[in-house]
């Protein structure tokens, strides 16, 4: 068996989720030269039924906003197959923008966005590897606990 993405994905007991139509007027993603640039992406909380999760370090956890941000990065890696076809056509991650909706004296911004960078690179090896930021922001579309957008080169 060749290792891939894919197999690594299986690996892991991941799966790529299902992608929704944006709630506007703009794509998942845009090509432009040999960049893919990812349109920023949050999730709901993973308890359906649930309304949206409420702010990072208050009644939201490191580890629950990582977990979100963990769930992010598969969403998106499913937004690079449908653009590319094919996983392996990623050269290289380029950046990450991360934003934790979070309360004021928040300062684990890093610890959350890990969540999306260490499954990439898991999945990814070097070509995962990225420039980075994490910012805490006053509040994020749909009470999303975090988005994280990224530039992705591809082959």
């Amino acid at each position: 068996m060749t290792d891939t993405v894919e197999t690594r994905l299986a690996a892991a007991g991941l799966v790529l989720p299902a992608l929704v139509a944006p709630r506007g007027n703009f794509q998942p993603c845009t090509l432009a030269g040999d960049l893919l640039y990812l349109s920023g992406k949050g999730l709901p909380s993973r308890d359906a039924g649930t309304v949206p999760v409420p702010k990072v370090g208050g009644q939201v956890s490191v580890a629950q906003a990582r977990a979100h941000a963990h769930d992010i990065a598969l969403y998106q890696l499913a937004v690079v197959k449908q653009a590319l076809g094919d996983l392996e056509r990623i050269a290289q991650v380029v950046k990450v923008f991360g934003m934790v909706n979070a309360v004021p004296d928040f300062t684990e911004h890093t610890e959350v966005v890990n969540g999306f960078s260490d499954l990439w690179v898991q999945l990814l090896g070097e070509r995962g590897r990225h420039a980075r930021s994490a910012i805490g922001v006053g509040s994020l579309p749909m009470g999303f606990a975090v988005e994280i957008e990224a530039v992705v080169r591809f082959r």
